[in-house]
């Protein structure tokens, strides 16, 4: 029974272990390496810094365009009420 038990903690140890190592020397375990040290490579950050720039113009881009939309809507009410009132105007008959 002791042995069985060496045995099992044997093979647990190498499969785990080589899994372990596998992992340590693939990309997803450099990644994970450099995120627990703290560690950006400058390329990320350069890359990552001009994103951000490009969705604030974005953001800004977005913001104008709501603006324009707000400004139009008003402009159609505002043709909506003048054809109205016009229409008005033709089916009400002259004033005696």
């Amino acid at each position: 029974m002791n042995d069985d038990i060496i045995g099992l903690v044997a093979v647990i140890l190498l499969f785990g272990g080589g899994t372990a190592f596998l992992l340590a020397i693939s990309p997803i375990g450099k990644a994970l390496a450099a995120r627990i040290s703290g560690k950006k490579a400058a390329r990320e950050d350069d890359e990552t810094a001009e994103e951000v720039k490009e969705l604030r113009r974005e953001v800004e881009e977005m913001r104008h365009v709501n603006e324009q939309m707000s400004e139009l809507g008003e402009r159609v009410d505002f043709l909506e009420r003048l054809v109205a009132k016009q229409r008005e105007a033709e089916r009400l008959p002259p004033a005696r």
